[in-house]
């Protein structure tokens, strides 16, 4: 069994739990309100901004060019193709660039992010991997989930985001995400593949807290 198998039979029960929250239900059905949105879709750049950085920290540790040019691809991927729809969609919703730019993290998209960042500067590069796995491959789920609810991806507002999440480009980038991690955890011994889990574990639980810190739009600024 590969070891991205192992995770997603010990986390698809915890994954699938995410389309029964009441955002991403709002966001099938089109009854989510646009403030709601506006709050997450800022709090999703922010986030992004630092999950670009990750890979980063995978270019910095990678052994060979070939896995530097890969780590970089999802660098491109996240700042150029991902948080692109984000500026969109914040555009239409009245925010300017020099708004976005004063925007702050909430205590959930800083704690989530730090401890991404945390865990890539002091591990490995299969650690990175598992850093960033569950935030793509929760949202590719959602994209399935999102593909066969009736009209999702016809709507007029939020029909965009959707089809991003279930395209071509983002499966095929989630699927790399995926290979990369299997690659890079092959031979691990019971502890690391335990240690790759609790990681995976700790983002999967801050996913779940960033869509109810969206839901209820709580925003504690740092002081």
């Amino acid at each position: 069994m590969k070891n991205s198998q192992r995770i997603y039979n010990k986390f698809e029960s915890l994954w699938k739990k995410y389309n029964e929250h009441p955002f991403v239900m709002g966001l099938a059905d089109g009854s989510l309100p646009k403030e709601k949105f506006k709050f997450f879709m800022i709090q999703d750049h922010l986030y992004l901004m630092q999950y670009a950085k990750v890979f980063a920290l995978g270019v910095l540790k990678s052994k060979d060019e070939a896995d530097m040019r890969l780590f970089a691809s999802l660098i491109t991927a996240t700042l150029d193709v991902e948080n692109a729809i984000h500026k969109s969609y914040l555009k239409k919703l009245g925010l300017s660039n020099e708004e976005l730019a004063r925007s702050k993290p909430s205590i959930v998209t800083d704690s989530y992010t730090n401890y991404m960042i945390a865990v890539a500067q002091k591990e490995g590069i299969a650690e990175i991997m598992a850093a960033v796995l569950a935030c793509s491959w929760t949202y590719k789920l959602i994209g399935d989930f999102l593909e066969t609810y009736p009209g999702a991806k016809e709507q007029e507002f939020y029909g965009g985001w959707v089809r991003q999440y279930m395209g071509k480009e983002y499966r095929q980038a989630n699927d790399l995400m995926i290979e990369m991690f299997d690659r890079f955890s092959e031979g691990y011994s019971e502890e690391q593949l335990q240690n790759l889990e609790h990681i995976i574990y700790a983002c999967t639980q801050y996913e779940y807290m960033f869509w109810d810190m969206a839901w209820n739009e709580k925003m504690i600024e740092k002081m």
